[in-house]
């Protein structure tokens, strides 16, 4: 099956300033896709090129092969797109917002699939947009944007302002959104949200792609860290090769296996350790590798 979206060498520069470099991804049909990175890495910037609200300093996006500049309005018939601040008509009733909505989709069945995830989502309907609170502002977007029918949906920080039984519920939502074939591009600082979440993350430094990561593949990574009491047999050679291996003065180690434990653990059970703890690898080692914490 073809990308729904690719991006080709996809640049924006400020004068000399690049706020995105030779960015190149291929987002499947029917998976959810997070974008990582601190603020300022470039995240916004792809997203307002794939919404053709820029005009590239150089490279392509394309949603469903349409160039997202040249014929944005095509695009646009085929995302939905949640921004990280939403606005909304404040006089308005929030059944009127959804049924605004689904007037300008045309999409005659858009206002009962908003209305039934309003339920889902604990909010009130009837009371004027001004007498929201920002949180349910919140849940009102994501009513509108899960309703359309739409093969893309672009979610910016969505969970932002929610409650974490609200946030539980709009994982679920997304993840029942790809199992119905629909893409999501998830942008989220929230990195629990995004293991959950998400397929494939691409994470994002100084405005190119640094680093992209399938999670079922780091979900089988681990590292196991304990004290050395005595001397270390050094492992096989064909193990030495898969595993990273640190040792520090005090005789900590730390050790990443890429796969599957079992191959490590007959080596493990020679040497002679202490506090031995054994945790998945997880998406904050591979963040922090490429944005480590300030001390």
């Amino acid at each position: 099956m073809s990308p729904v979206l690719i991006t080709h060498s996809l640049s924006k520069r400020y004068g000399a300033f690049a706020a995105l470099e030779d960015c190149n991804l291929q987002v499947a049909a029917g998976e959810v896709f997070g974008l990582l990175g601190p603020n300022g890495s470039g995240k916004t910037t792809l997203l307002r090129l794939v919404l053709g609200y820029l005009r590239p300093s150089k490279g392509s996006a394309a949603v469903e092969g349409i160039d997202c500049y040249r014929r944005s309005t095509e695009v646009h018939r085929r995302i939905t797109y949640l921004p990280a601040e939403t606005r909304l008509f404040p006089e308005m009733r929030g059944r009127d917002v959804l049924r605004f909505f689904a007037e300008a989709r045309r999409q005659d069945s858009m206002t009962a699939r908003s209305l039934a995830l309003a339920e889902r989502l604990d909010l009130d309907v009837s009371r004027r947009v001004s007498q929201l609170s920002t949180g349910m502002k919140q849940k009102l977007a994501l009513c509108g944007v899960f309703a359309a029918d739409t093969p893309l949906v672009i979610l910016d920080e969505p969970t932002a302002n929610l409650d974490p039984t609200i946030r539980g519920e709009v994982l679920a939502i997304t993840r029942e959104a790809r199992d119905a074939g629909r893409t999501v591009i998830f942008s989220s600082h929230v990195l629990s949200e995004v293991e959950q979440t998400c397929d494939r993350v691409a994470l994002l430094r100084c405005g190119q792609v640094a680093c992209e990561q399938t999670l079922g593949e780091l979900r089988r990574q681990h590292r196991i860290r304990a004290i050395l009491t005595g001397p270390m047999r050094p492992p096989a050679d064909d193990l030495s090769r898969q595993v990273k291996i640190e040792r520090d003065a005090d005789n900590r180690l730390t050790i990443e296996t890429p796969g599957e434990l079992s191959p490590l653990l007959g080596w493990l059970a020679t040497l002679p350790l202490a506090e031995v703890q054994i945790e998945p690898f997880g998406l904050q080692a591979i963040y922090d590798r490429y944005h480590p914490p300030a001390n």
